[in-house]
């Protein structure tokens, strides 16, 4: 059996992979694998450890989420049900309420079907690898499954509805704008900025997008009754799309899986820009006024550009992944940025993000880290910089995404292959060095390994799409006659 934690928690299909049963041992081991660590399980009259908890609109999050809570609370934690919110509002909360730990049901923007269990330790950062592989330690202990039994030391946990909280999350992403009248100061010191709970309050404007008219597409997800309220807060005339969740239809033809929807939308109502979450909004992407799309690469480098302007971008350095188009590094070092590259997966941008002490970070998917004001990809924290970028300048948004130039990228997956093999290939090799010997300057090459899958990817950019494919199918091919 592989590892039950996989690169974003536990995930799989609701009831099937993903049992109510296995969501309360999830808890439960939670429970007990902090409460050792932090000795927080005290006896009468001790402090007992707080549990923030959310979850996206499907379905099976209902029982999952009583799951959760029960096992939980009959382990002696407290716990705060922050009802439907998005996963980034779960890490907020995590670290401003000061809980113990923050749980999300989410399965992001895979179907309705699914569901999954994120984690969040102290603080709002994801727990750690060792952390998770204690937890799942404890759940297949000897005796392990189901309610903690006995009283606990400290006596059981309490349950509180807490959505109230999430006027403070909405409250938290709208002072994290700058003010319009000073876009060059810094707001205290970056030791300040990096303080306990890694996020900055900055001075703002009451109505950062007024005159703004937006297309938002909350994919049915957890931001449908946020994101609105969060833009029109901000002064945007705001049409809403994909804001009517009924459990079953989380990301289906809406969001940032199917940026079509959004597109007609913001063409049919001459909007100035369109915004796209997935299923618990820790994504953006964007389509401008002509409905044409600006991806996670095109947003960060517009994030970049806007940060360093303003002195706040740490060490004029951004982090992104092997994925990122060979556009956005071009556009990033005639800005003279760095750009650190790191492994696909938004965990991979965090951690490259935090021991650089580097302040922005992402990946073409629209998963975008602004650790000033956030701890994981926020998506609505995201709409907010990106549009009031473009407001503050007076420009369009298309004006902005033109800072680099989209290269086409062909993505090949070569299935039932020995990775191993190839990577040891002199062929592979050959005809690798061979593509970039090629392409030179105006293109780039990757070819790389699944970490879950028999597979072998390659990625090609040049400077048009029929060259890229069939430098890419040529490289597939040699991959397969390995």
């Amino acid at each position: 059996m592989g590892r039950l934690f996989g690169t974003d928690g536990v995930r799989g299909v609701a009831g099937e992979d993903l049992t109510g049963r296995m969501a309360m041992d999830v808890a439960t081991a939670a429970a007990g694998t902090l409460q050792d660590m932090r000795g927080a399980a005290a006896g009468p009259g001790g402090a007992r450890l707080v549990a923030v908890v959310g979850r996206d609109p499907r379905a099976s999050g209902e029982f999952l989420e009583a799951a959760v809570v029960a096992g939980l609370a009959g382990a002696g934690v407290d716990v705060l049900r922050l009802g439907v919110i998005p996963t980034p509002g779960v890490a907020f909360l995590t670290a401003e309420l000061g809980a113990d730990i923050g749980v999300m049901l989410s399965a992001s923007h895979n179907p309705a079907a699914d569901n999954g269990i994120k984690l969040f330790a102290r603080g709002g950062f994801k727990l750690p690898d060792a952390v998770e592989d204690e937890i799942e330690a404890r759940m297949t202990s000897p005796g392990a499954g189901g309610l903690a039994s006995g009283v606990p030391a400290g006596g059981f946990g309490r349950v509180r509805d807490a959505r109230g909280e999430q006027e403070r999350y909405l409250a938290h992403l709208l002072s994290s704008q700058p003010g319009t009248d000073d876009l060059g100061a810094v707001h205290g010191s970056r030791a300040a900025r990096a303080g306990a709970r890694g996020v900055v309050h900055a001075p703002r404007a009451a109505a950062p997008l007024a005159g703004w008219r937006v297309v938002v597409d909350c994919a049915h997800g957890a931001a449908s009754a946020l994101a609105p309220v969060l833009l029109r807060r901000a002064g945007a005339d705001v049409i809403a799309i994909g804001a009517e969740p009924d459990g079953e239809n989380i990301n289906a033809d809406r969001g940032s899986t199917h940026l079509d929807a959004v597109s007609a939308a913001v063409l049919k109502h001459g909007a100035d820009a369109g915004i796209a979450h997935d299923g618990d909004a820790d994504r953006c992407l964007a389509v401008d006024a002509a409905g044409e799309i600006i991806d996670g690469d095109q947003i960060l480098a517009i994030l970049a550009l806007e940060l360093k302007a303003r002195g706040l971008l740490a060490s004029d350095t951004v982090v992104a992944t092997v994925m990122s188009n060979l556009g956005f590094r071009k556009a990033m070092a005639r800005a003279g940025i760095t750009v650190v590259e790191t492994a696909v997966g938004d965990r991979y941008v965090l951690a490259a993000m935090r021991a650089g002490d580097f302040v922005l970070g992402g990946e073409q998917s629209g998963h975008i880290i602004m650790l000033d004001h956030a701890t994981t990809g926020d998506g609505m924290l995201t709409a907010l910089h990106l549009l009031g970028a473009a407001a503050r300048r007076g420009t369009a948004l298309a004006d902005l995404a033109g800072v680099m130039t989209r290269y086409p990228q062909v993505l090949v997956n070569v299935a039932g292959v020995d990775k191993g093999q190839a990577a040891r290939s002199p062929e592979l090799a050959a005809a690798v060095a061979a593509v970039e010997a090629e392409l030179g300057s105006a293109g780039r090459v990757l070819v790389r390994p699944s970490g879950t899958e028999p597979t072998v990817r390659v990625m090609v950019e040049a400077t048009d799409h029929e060259r890229a494919q069939r430098l890419a199918d040529g490289l597939a091919a040699t991959i397969r006659s390995l």
